[in-house]
């Protein structure tokens, strides 16, 4: 059997919006550094997505030292500054979390209002924004950011080749929004997986991912695909547990480090497939 190597780093600096493959990346308790510390949120503060919004798709964000730059088709460019410690403060809501996170400028909030036809703001979690992981899953002093739940998401490619092969139409990995990608090793070996090292970095691999409907979004667009696919495949392929469809495996960092595409992953413990 291949060994595995991590192929693929993916970092998305506002959540639901597009990411970018990385060279390299560093790891913090929170996961990628930069990865989902901005996130736009409605008129009451509750989290914004694609499942709500599949028109967030069609927005590129790239980071620029500490601030962000936006571009959309139809609303142009835009530049926005990392809120200071002094920017005003709100509770934002993730599914059932409470975050204090920083709000972003007038002009931006303006900007997404104007490209979303809809009030919304953008805000952003500074390192006081604490945010724990679901202790079901976790332990004391695990921390997210504005991710669904969990630090990190790793997707192993013997696994998507195994969903491709049923696939009418096969996809890419980008429609999953890994964090990582691994290569080598059999079909849906992560769901085993119960503690990992890649490079330097320990990684705890609690929880398999729960998938929504944005897998089934095309990712530059939005646009639904016919069938309701891959979620339709992968419940043939009877990936389902308790919490929905399961595609790819969530990760929570026991220590700091750096890692790369090409750095070996070796498994450190395994358990049993709760799909099993």
């Amino acid at each position: 059997m291949t060994p595995l190597t991590t192929t693929a780093l993916y970092r998305y600096p506002v959540k639901s919006l597009r990411g970018h493959a990385l060279g390299m990346a560093t790891i913090g308790a929170r996961g990628i550094e930069g990865d989902r510390r901005w996130m736009i949120v409605d008129a009451n503060g509750r989290f914004l997505t694609r499942r709500e919004a599949p028109e967030m798709a069609l927005f590129d964000v790239r980071p620029e030292g500490d601030a962000l730059v936006f571009d959309h088709p139809k609303a142009g460019a835009h530049r926005t500054p990392r809120p200071s410690d002094t920017a005003a403060r709100i509770d934002a809501l993730i599914w059932a979390d409470t975050v204090s996170v920083r709000m972003a400028d007038a002009a931006t909030n303006d900007y997404l209002a104007r490209a979303l036809g809809r009030p919304v703001r953008l805000v952003f979690q500074g390192d006081e924004g604490v945010r724990p992981v679901s202790p079901s899953h976790a332990l004391p002093g695990d921390h997210v950011s504005l991710s669904d739940g969990y630090p990190l998401l790793i997707v192993a490619r013997a696994s998507l080749d195994a969903l491709n092969a049923a696939l009418m139409v096969p996809i890419p990995v980008e429609r999953f929004r890994p964090n990582l990608v691994v290569d080598g090793g059999a079909a849906w070996d992560e769901d085993r997986w119960r503690r990992i090292r890649i490079g330097g970095v320990t990684f705890r691999t609690p929880k398999l991912c729960s998938r929504c409907v944005i897998i089934t979004q095309q990712p530059l667009t939005g646009a639904r695909l016919e069938g309701n696919e891959p979620l339709a495949t992968l419940r043939k392929l009877g990936r389902m547990a308790k919490g929905g469809v399961m595609f790819g495996q969530n990760a929570i960092p026991e220590n700091d480090g750096v890692i790369s595409p090409g750095d070996r992953v070796e498994v450190l413990e395994w358990g049993e497939s709760i799909l099993a």
